[in-house]
């Protein structure tokens, strides 16, 4: 079961340019409560008590934070910031994760008054800050590196052993840290990992799964400890490019549960078994729409300049990211009137071209290269990029001054709705201080 790629018809996305200006990310609200739909079917088919997180840093916006909560998942969250967005989001706090290798006591105080669901901590440090807190109904949770080194970029791998995440399970951290955090009377529940992000395939965190289908059997044994918790992380890749072939979300689920559920029966142990997508759930769910302008040869290069770039898709720069992309024509046909009440048509039928699409950041920012079009861009043509769901509008700045981009949903009966409105310079500026005197 693979579910196709959100996309806009061309009527579609010009009207919402013309709506909502340009750049502008459109998220599909079916899609994305589909997606959650499906992890939850296919682990519930394998486990009686499992549970989808939606790892929130993919996307934060406020509507689809409780676009998630209502669908099911908790929400994993990474700083205050990021609480304090599924909060205002209605979603409770109760329903929330809270993740991070370098969390502060003010941060962690906030999260323990509010009454997070878990924190995954990282650090023997971080026990140390819990103990001086009120720690409520808050369960903790120790962030481990299982060792596992996958097949990904190096710059989303986080689940070998040299990673800065959470505690060592082969060198005896993790063990050191379980017994460290009883001495001060916090109960650790469970474990997880996250092994990276982009996995074409599960092998990583079916491997890693059973390393930690196995640590839990093993703190049973040598100290009497049942944890009743085990998070194996997300990491499914996503189809940026038509070429792109990862593993269906059921494929991968079979995958992970089919190596961790027997070790868990053998030992008769039941867990809650937690996974945490995010890039999967939501990043196929949307598209970005640009506005093109300048076109212009140089060598034997074309470059199509749009309307944005890497200050709201800084993927390319960081890490290389490729993007399917299309071209949009607001007509194809061409009218003519050859004289009273005559009118003749003409179908543009241009050959396609290759091109480098570039933004308009005052850098190389080059978004896309060498992207075959099915016709030379024009000024006023839109560009359609796939796969932009995760990561764009989370990871969005305002380098060059630019305002960030808005954000549109689609609803469940094909609606549009703004959930996340073009920002204003006003807003843009609203932090900066010109002391007196100066």
């Amino acid at each position: 079961m693979s579910d196709p790629r959100f996309s806009l018809a061309t009527d579609e996305a010009f009207a919402l340019v013309a709506q909502f200006g340009s750049p502008v990310y459109v998220v599909d609200e079916l899609g994305f409560q589909n997606r959650i739909g499906r992890y939850r079917a296919a682990l519930g088919a394998y486990w009686p008590r499992t549970e989808v997180s939606f790892a929130s840093k993919a996307n934060s916006t406020l509507a689809l934070l409780r676009i998630a909560d209502r669908a099911g998942a908790t929400i994993d969250v990474a700083s205050r910031g990021e609480l304090e967005a599924a909060l205002r989001a209605g979603v409770p706090a109760s329903h929330c994760h809270l993740h991070g290798n370098n969390k502060s006591i003010d941060e962690l105080a906030f999260a323990l008054e509010s009454g997070v669901s878990h924190i995954m901590i990282d650090h023997l440090s971080e026990i140390d800050m819990i103990a001086t807190c009120a720690r409520g109904d808050t369960q903790f949770v120790l962030r481990v590196a299982p060792g596992v080194d996958p097949k990904t970029h190096a710059k989303i791998s986080t689940g070998q052993s040299d990673t800065k995440f959470g505690f060592n399970l082969s060198n005896g951290a993790a063990e050191q840290a379980l017994l460290h955090a009883q001495t001060l009377g916090i109960k650790i529940v469970g474990i997880h990992c996250h092994v990276g992000s982009q996995l074409m395939d599960g092998e990583a965190q079916e491997n890693a799964a059973e390393l930690l289908g196995e640590w839990l059997i093993q703190m049973r044994a040598w100290h009497g400890l049942e944890l009743d918790y085990l998070n194996v992380g997300g990491g499914l890749g996503v189809r940026y490019l038509a070429s792109d072939s990862p593993e269906t979300i059921e494929e991968y689920v079979d995958r992970v549960m089919g190596r961790l559920v027997p070790i868990l029966k053998k030992a008769e142990i039941a867990p809650l078994i937690g996974m945490e997508p995010g890039r999967s759930l939501i990043a196929e769910c949307g598209v970005t729409l640009y506005r093109v302008g300048v076109v212009k040869s140089a060598g034997d290069k074309t470059y199509v300049s749009v309307n944005g770039g890497l200050a709201d898709n800084p993927r390319p720069v960081m890490y290389g990211a490729k993007y399917q992309v299309e071209l949009l024509r607001e007509s194809a046909w061409e009218y003519q009137t050859d004289g009273p009440g005559a009118m003749s048509f003409t179908v543009d039928v241009s050959e396609g071209a290759v091109v480098t699409i570039a933004g308009r950041h005052c850098e190389t920012d080059t978004l896309f290269e060498n992207v075959e079009l099915s016709r030379m861009p024009e000024p006023g043509d839109l560009i359609q990029v796939y796969t932009t769901g995760a990561y764009n509008s989370s990871m969005a700045s305002n380098y060059n001054r630019f305002q960030r981009p808005a954000t549109v949903l689609q609803r469940t009966n094909g609606e549009f709705a703004l959930i996340q409105r073009p920002e204003t310079y006003d807003e843009m500026f609203a932090r900066e201080i010109l002391p007196e005197g100066l």
